[in-house]
């Protein structure tokens, strides 16, 4: 039998598909020893168990031929209004109609470049910025174009405009971005707001962490500060449960529109059993009640990694304290590398993500993310002391040159 030649058959955008070091991390290992500060993981311990067993049991009762069906591609309207309500609560005035369900808020991610990226097309984002996003931008041909100080974000973009190359949208995790754990302030939300007016970009907002807040004061979405050119991504991954795969889109509806036809080509529809056990379980008040459980779960968590990185890291070690989300990130002096750190940690089943991957530039070689939500406590300081060790190790025995 002869043998196929596959890469004559690839497509373009197949071609350009970058797996994702993460995933490849943390298959394989042994995930009941394992201390794993690597993935975005929520805690099963947020997972409302009993109350979604409760709801189940009602639709199934009461409505079976309509959440067992296909259902609209925009979403359930149910889950829709109370999406709605939310955010009216937070001063950002918009209806169901403005919303979009989809099959998480990573295919909605992958919408917006597959609505919006031609291959060549550049797009600006922060460095570092969530691989996810990075890996639909390269997909789509996408060229992200990384933006390391917010400050440098209007000449960026002046510089991309005399190349003849004007950025499709700005890409940007306002709230505990992903993965450096860090917020932007008023003034810079208020300057990407004035930057995209000025050049006429599109912003995606991405809020999977919003909700997720710990200390400091909130801030205002992007969306509430241009109704017109933000499009707001948000999830039920890391405040509900990440196995309803369900997030949504807020846009104009011109935007949306787009977006609910490339969707039809992509899924048809979101889950939509998934879909009413979470309109349900919003309209009951369940979800606020478990928000209060789930951050004050995470605050005790980020405290205690906090205090293990000052009693136990090397003082070459810098790292970020996020005021909420999932993750911190870590620096080590420039002349190291984060992977050799890594081989020490898996050998003694401790695993993180090496900060490279959220560099669309090939930088970040010394920085790692480390997420602190899902570890239990006792394993939370057992593994920053292995850290630490392997940190150690790799400093005193790498020769690097001054």
């Amino acid at each position: 039998m002869s043998k196929i030649n596959l890469d004559s058959l690839l497509s373009q955008n197949a071609s350009h598909m970058r797996p994702s070091p993460a995933r490849s991390i943390l298959s394989g290992l042994n995930i009941e020893e394992l201390i794993s500060f690597g993935g975005g993981y929520p805690n099963p311990d947020t997972f409302p168990v009993d109350d979604l067993k409760r709801i189940v049991d009602r639709l199934l009762r009461e409505s079976p031929s309509i959440s067992l069906q296909y259902g609209p591609t925009e979403g359930d309207p149910n889950l829709r209004e109370e999406l709605a309500k939310r955010y009216y609560s937070q001063g950002v005035d918009i209806t169901k109609e403005d919303i979009a369900i989809t099959t998480s808020s990573q295919q909605a991610i992958d919408l917006c470049s597959k609505i919006f990226i031609n291959r060549g097309d550049t797009v600006v984002c922060s460095l570092p910025s969530y691989f996810g996003a990075l890996q639909s931008f390269w997909f789509w041909g996408g060229v992200p174009v990384g933006v390391a100080d917010e400050n440098s974000l209007e000449s960026t973009i002046i510089k991309l405009i005399e190349e003849d190359r004007k950025p499709k949208f700005i890409y940007s995790i306002p709230d505990f971005q992903n993965p450096s754990g860090i917020t932007l302030t008023l003034a810079q939300r208020e300057n990407i707001i004035r930057v995209a007016q000025l050049y006429d970009l599109i912003i995606i907002e991405d809020s999977p962490y919003r909700e997720l807040r710990y200390s400091g004061d909130d801030l205002p979405t992007l969306l509430s500060m241009d109704r017109e050119r933000v499009i707001l991504l948000g999830t039920f991954s890391k405040t509900l449960t990440p196995g309803f795969r369900l997030g949504w889109v807020v846009a104009n509806p011109s935007i949306l529109s787009r977006i609910v036809v490339a969707k039809q080509s992509t899924d048809l529809c979101a889950s939509v059993f998934d879909q009413a056990i979470a309109a349900r379980y919003l309209r009951d008040g369940l979800f606020e009640s478990n928000l209060v459980k789930t951050i004050e779960l995470y605050r005790g968590k980020r405290e205690l990694m906090l205090e293990c990185f000052k009693r136990y890291m090397p003082k070459c070690v810098s790292w970020t304290v996020p005021e909420g989300g999932l993750f911190l990130f870590v620096t080590l002096p420039v002349r190291y590398n984060a992977t050799d750190v890594l081989k020490l940690t898996l050998i003694e089943d401790l695993a993180f993500i090496p900060g490279e991957i959220f560099f669309c530039n090939g930088e970040g070689k010394n920085t790692m993310r480390i997420n602190f939500s899902y570890a239990q406590n006792e394993k939370i300081e057992k593994g920053v002391k292995i850290l630490a060790s392997a940190i150690n190790r790799v400093v005193s025995t790498t020769h690097i040159p001054l």
